[in-house]
C-alpha cells in the first residue's frame, strides 16, 4: 500500500507506508530506522578514521596534532548547520505524520537557499580567521603550518557538506534512512580511494600530505552530493522541486523563522560542545604533542562508542516527530523508554569490548613505539566507561526537540560543558595535571544525565502535548503564495 502525491506536471510520486512511523510495532520501527542510521554514522566516521590512521602512522605525531586541532575548528563551523538540519528533520517529520507534503516541500525549498547563503558566509569567515582560531586553541608551533592550509582546503568543501547534510536530514525526516546509508557507503568507498592517493601525492609533490587529506574530503563530498541529487531526481522523490518550482520559488520567512527558532538553539548545542572541545584541546595542548595525539586517537574511538546512542536518538526523534504530527502522544512516551533501554545496553556491550581489547583498541591511530600509547591507556581507564550514560540525555533531548523544546537542552549542555567541565579542569590543572582534564569529562557527563532526567520528568516541555493543535508548526499551514508551487503536495491521498 502506498500514498501518491501528484506534482504539477501530472507525475505521480509514491511514498511507501514503511516510512510512516505512526503505527505498527515500535521496536520494529526503531530498528528499521536506527540500524541504517547507525551503519551510516559508522561508515561516515570511517573516512575520518582512515585519515587519522594514514596521517598518524605515516606522517607522524605533528601531522596528527594538526589534523586534530583543525578538525576541532571545522566542527565549530559545521555545528551551526547541525541545528538547522535537525530542525528540518523535525519539521519534515511532523509534516509526514500529518500528511502535509506541501509543507514538507516548502521546508526543502527554503532550506536550500538558507543553507547556501549560510555556508558561503561561514566559508569566507573561516578563510579570514583560520590562523587566529588555531592559535587560540594553542596548536603546537610545529603543527600550525600544517593545520592552517588543511582548514582552508576543508572550508572549500563546506557548502557541499551543508547541502549534503541537509538533504540527508530531509530523507531521515520522511522515515527513509536507507538512502542516506547507500550514499555514505559511496562516500567511504571514494574516500578509501582518494585519501591515500592524495596524501601520498601531496607528500611526493610538495611535502604537504596533510593538504592531500583535505583535498580528498573536498573531492568526495562534491561527487557524493551530485550523485545523491541525480538519484533523487531520477526516481523522482516526492520532495524534489521541479525546475519550474526552483525558478519561481521564493524563500518563505515563516519557515525561516521556524529554522531560526528551533535550529539556532539546537545548533548552539553543537557549538557549545565544539567550544568545549576547543577549550579542552587547548588544555591538552599544554602537555605536548604526545598527549594531544593520544587525545586525538581516543576521540576517534569515543566517536564509534557513541554511534549506537546517536543513531537511536535520531531515530527516536524522527519517530516522535511523526507521532507528534499525528497527535499520538502515548506512542511518543513508549518510544522514549524503548530507545533509552536499547541504546544503553548496546553501548555498555561496546565499552566492555573496548576495555577487554586494551591498547589494541587505539593502536591503529598511533605509531607502534609512540609514547602516546601509554597516555591513551591511562585516559581510557578514566573516561570511556562514563560514555555508557551519555545515551540517556541524547535520547531524552531528541524527544524534547521533536516536541519543540530546544532551550532547556541548550542550557543543560552549557552548564555541564562550559560552566562545569572546563572551569573544573582548569581549576584542578596545577594540582592534578592532565588528570584534571580527564576527570572533568566524567563528572560533567554525570551532571548532564541527572539534569536531562529531571527536566524530562518535571519540565514544562510536556505543555506541548496540551497546547499543540494540528500536529505541525503553524508556519507550514500558511498557503503557498500565489499557488506558485502548484498542487505538488496538497493532493495527498491514500490508495
Amino acid at each position: 500500500m502506498a500514498h501518491h502525491v501528484a506534482n504539477s506536471g501530472g507525475v505521480a510520486y509514491s511514498v511507501n507506508n514503511d516510512n510512516v512511523l505512526t503505527s505498527g510495532p515500535i521496536t520494529r520501527a526503531l530498528f528499521q530506522l536506527a540500524l541504517p542510521i547507525f551503519c551510516a554514522n559508522i561508515l561516515q566516521c570511517v573516512s575520518g578514521t582512515v585519515t587519522a590512521i594514514l596521517v598518524g602512522r605515516f606522517l607522524g605525531e605533528a601531522a596528527l596534532t594538526a589534523v586534530t586541532n583543525a578538525q576541532t575548528i571545522m566542527v565549530l563551523l559545521t555545528g551551526a548547520a547541525f541545528g538547522i538540519t535537525t530542525a528540518s528533520t523535525v519539521l519534515v517529520g511532523q509534516c509526514m505524520g500529518a500528511g502535509n507534503i506541501a509543507g514538507a516541500k516548502r521546508v526543502v525549498g527554503t532550506g536550500v537557499k538558507f543553507f547556501s547563503a549560510l555556508s558561503s558566509v561561514l566559508m569566507l569567515l573561516g578563510f579570514a580567521f583560520a590562523t587566529p582560531l588555531l592559535r587560540a586553541t594553542g596548536t603546537a608551533p610545529e603543527a600550525l603550518p600544517l593545520a592552517v592550509p588543511y582548514v582552508r582546503v576543508m572550508l572549500l568543501a563546506l557548502p557541499g557538506m551543508y547541502l549534503f547534510g541537509f538533504v540527508m536530514s530531509l530523507l531521515v525526516g520522511t522515515g527513509d534512512s536507507r538512502t542516506p546509508l547507500r550514499f555514505i557507503v559511496l562516500s567511504v568507498a571514494l574516500g578509501v580511494l582518494f585519501t591515500p592517493a592524495l596524501i601520498w601525492g601531496g607528500q611526493v609533490l610538495n611535502g604537504a600530505g596533510v593538504i592531500g587529506a583535505a583535498l580528498a574530503t573536498f573531492t568526495v563530498q562534491a561527487l557524493c552530493l551530485v550523485c545523491l541529487l541525480r538519484y533523487l531526481y531520477r526516481r523522482p522523490h516526492p520532495l524534489c522541486l521541479s525546475w519550474q518550482e526552483l525558478v519561481q520559488f521564493n524563500v518563505e520567512w515563516p519557515i525561516v523563522r521556524e529554522f531560526i527558532h528551533k535550529g539556532i538553539p539546537m545548533g548552539a548545542q553543537v557549538l557549545v560542545m565544539s567550544l568545549s572541545s576547543v577549550l579542552m584541546v587547548a588544555l591538552v595542548n599544554r602537555f605536548g604533542v604526545n598527549t594531544t595525539a593520544a587525545f586525538g586517537a581516543l576521540m576517534q574511538l569515543w566517536t564509534y562508542i557513541l554511534m549506537p546512542g546517536l543513531a537511536t536518538a535520531v531515530a527516536v526523534s524522527t519517530i516522535a516527530a511523526q507521532n507528534i504530527g499525528a497527535q499520538n502522544w502515548s506512542r511518543v512516551r513508549q518510544i522514549t523508554l524503548i530507545g533509552i533501554s536499547y541504546s544503553f545496553v548496546v553501548t555498555a556491550v561496546i565499552v566492555a569490548v573496548v576495555y577487554a581489547a586494551g591498547s589494541y583498541a587505539y593502536r591503529f591511530f598511533l605509531p607502534e613505539d609512540s609514547e602516546a600509547l601509554s597516555i591513551a591507556s591511562h585516559v581510557n581507564r578514566i573516561v570511556t566507561w562514563s560514555l555508557i550514560f551519555m545515551n540517556i540525555p541524547m535520547v531524552l533531548f531528541g524527544v524534547m526537540r521533536a516536541a519543540g523544546a530546544v532551550m532547556v537542552p541548550l542550557l543543560v549542555h552549557t552548564l555541564s560543558l562550559l560552566i562545569i567541565r572546563y572551569p573544573l579542569a582548569a581549576m584542578l590543572l596545577e594540582r592534578w595535571q592532565s588528570d584534571a582534564i580527564w576527570w572533568s569529562f566524567t563528572i560533567s557527563i554525570g551532571i548532564d544525565v541527572v539534569l536531562a532526567i529531571l527536566y524530562y520528568r518535571y519540565g514544562s516541555w510536556h505543555e506541548a502535548e496540551r497546547l499543540q493543535v494540528g500536529g505541525t508548526s503553524p508556519a507550514l499551514h500558511v498557503p503557498i503564495q500565489g499557488d506558485r508551487l502548484g498542487r505538488s503536495g496538497s493532493d495527498f491521498r491514500g490508495e
